[in-house]
């Protein structure tokens, strides 16, 4: 066995070697500058991710798999000051099953209960975030602080 110590320069050094070797087995125009056109493109994309209930989250080039039904998509991220409004979507959303199951409209239903999954899904996920991050564990006792027992 032995003992190796790993300091941050190394680290660094390492990972710009990676770096270079990932790179020289791919094509050398993918490292090229970018065009005007193609970083405005890059740009407007983030300003396009900008939604009422939050921002979308998909990467750069891809397509909304969704067809821009943000509420079933696992990649909205939520504002927080937004929860009010998804409870208002769940609840619509519960009134268009109703109405739909009355009416006969199964694949309707079908369609509303998977938007019902992520507007349910959304404010549980604000919840969680929001919670404190810290726990009171309480404080300690001389004997806890010292490693031992208070008994004798």
């Amino acid at each position: 066995m032995g003992c190796n110590a790993i300091y941050p320069a190394d680290a660094i050094e390492a990972h710009r070697a990676f770096i270079a070797r990932r790179r020289s087995l791919r094509p050398s125009e993918e490292y090229r500058t970018p065009t005007n056109e193609e970083w405005d493109a890059f740009l407007s994309h983030f300003e396009k991710r900008k939604l009422s209930l939050g921002t979308c989250a998909r990467a750069f080039g891809t397509a909304c798999i969704h067809e821009h039904a943000c509420v079933r998509c696992s990649l909205l991220r939520a504002e927080p000051s937004q929860r009010g409004r998804l409870l208002e979507i769940r609840d619509n959303l519960l009134d268009r099953i109703a109405e739909a199951q009355r009416e006969g409209w199964h694949g309707e239903v079908e369609g509303l209960e998977i938007s019902l999954a992520g507007a349910e899904e959304k404010p549980t996920r604000l919840d969680a975030a929001l919670k404190p991050a810290v726990i009171y564990l309480g404080l300690p006792t001389f004997g806890q602080i010292a490693g031992r027992s208070n008994t004798l």
